[in-house]
């Protein structure tokens, strides 16, 4: 299985003092697949700008996420056999890009089955890494265990630079700029073979494709004679149309019932993830879809019977016999996004109580206040330090009262009175 620190071992020796890339291979096709120049270069012998750039293409052929824009995909038995593609990567392997014959099957076994509309640029490096033996705590010796050897492919886009203006030297003036064509970013490649617990797996390699969303499943079968894998994104695509496309004609909100089996799936997944934890599973394996994952999230969803049979229906025809990790099929931005609408609409609702609690004890306020009658302006000049306004009733039970030397006006109060001071209004609980 790939793993990062694996990949991570390989590139972090893509730099100048510690690249063994002996040789590097290409040829430049345009958009009507003719071999327009062909490469043939030692590595370590190129310029240094040069250098640095083509490393940086190398570095970025095993860049991404595991799952999703890198894949590692495993041979048909018919290619391990004489005159497989299996058996002829071995050979322009072993032949360290030195066979000439070997190199234009390649590049015509990419120009045939590599769709793409544009130019294009075929690299391909050769490399041996002398894998240095680890202990058990991490630390290297100077024993070799093997020596990784391996060819890199990188599949670029050579598009033209944007139109614009700039100095033209030639002329000392500024004029509409001469328009190059650029080699970009690797849309697609692949590592022969795979690097797998820091040893060879000759039965995989590991492909890279920059956009999940489009992982090339015909280039991979036909070119490298690879079983088809879907990229994390592509899983997640195809499940969220099965679903959408079965539910539409029976719930008028497709996306909001995708959206609740998704946070379903994900509460699922904290469950296995944590049960791991609790067994002290080290590398557990990929919680992947089952029938009964699917029917118990369609239950919880009160999905119709018949539609949630022909999603299930539906899945095991798209999956086969690879069902996808569970995982994959959820939309962690959509339901970041949905739960931080429920939030902000818990909060409004909260602000609106409040407003209406506020609303109903000053209508409060304003009857208690009504009740009394209005304060003469004149009087309201020769208010004392204390000012009482009560009910005629209330006012006969006021008394005096001199408590260890302080003068104190004593006002009983019932529990059911209310009393409203400097307008805020205390109940007479105590």
């Amino acid at each position: 299985m790939l793993r990062n620190k694996d990949l991570l071992e390989l590139k972090r020796r893509f730099k100048k003092e510690a690249c063994t890339i002996t040789r590097m291979c290409g040829c430049y096709v345009d958009s009507n697949k003719n071999r327009i120049v062909e490469l043939n270069e030692n590595f370590l012998n190129l310029d240094e700008e040069e250098f640095y750039k083509y490393l940086e293409i190398a570095k970025k052929a095993l860049s991404g996420t595991i799952g999703n824009n890198l894949l590692e995909l495993s041979f048909e038995k018919k290619e391990a056999e004489s005159g497989g593609k299996q058996q002829y990567l071995l050979g322009l392997r072993e032949s360290g890009l030195k066979n000439p014959d070997l190199l234009e099957h390649l590049y015509d076994m990419i120009i045939e089955n590599y769709d793409y509309a544009g130019n294009y640029l075929i690299l391909i490096f050769h490399d041996a890494y002398d894998v240095i033996t680890k202990t058990n705590d991490n630390l290297k010796t100077d024993e070799s265990e093997e020596v990784f050897t391996y060819l890199l492919c990188a599949i670029c886009p050579v598009n033209l630079s944007k139109p614009g203006l700039g100095y033209r030297a030639d002329e000392n003036r500024i004029g509409v700029r001469i328009q190059d064509r650029v080699v970009g970013a690797p849309d697609v490649g692949f590592m022969f073979p795979s690097f797998v617990e820091r040893s060879s797996d000759i039965h995989t390699l590991t492909y890279y494709v920059r956009d999940a969303n489009d992982s090339h499943r015909d280039f991979i079968e036909a070119a490298l004679g690879c079983g088809a894998k879907r990229t994390a994104t592509e899983e997640l695509n195809t499940f969220s149309s099965i679903v959408k496309a079965a539910v539409a004609p029976v719930i008028e909100d497709s996306e909001g019932v995708l959206l609740d089996i998704q946070e379903k799936l994900n509460d699922i997944v904290d469950e296995h993830e944590a049960a791991m934890e609790d067994l002290v599973v080290i590398d557990p394996d990929e919680l992947t879809l089952t029938a009964e994952i699917i029917k118990d999230v369609l239950a919880d969803r009160e999905i119709p019977d018949a539609t949630a049979a022909l999603i299930q229906e539906h899945v095991t025809e798209e999956f086969g016999d690879t069902p996808p990790a569970v995982k994959n099929l959820i939309n962690e931005k959509a339901i970041e996004k949905n739960n931080k609408e429920k939030k902000e609409i818990r909060l409004l609702e909260e602000v609106a109580a409040l407003k209406q609690e506020n609303l109903e004890k000053a209508e409060q306020i304003d009857t208690l206040v009504s009740m009394e009658a209005p304060l003469n302006p004149e009087e309201a000049k020769n208010w004392a330090e204390v000012f009482l306004r009560m009910k005629p009733d209330k006012a006969k039970q006021v008394k005096c009262q001199i408590i260890d030397g302080q003068k104190y006006l004593m006002v009983p109060i019932a529990e059911d009175e209310n009393i409203n001071l400097n307008g805020a209004v205390i109940t007479g609980q105590p």
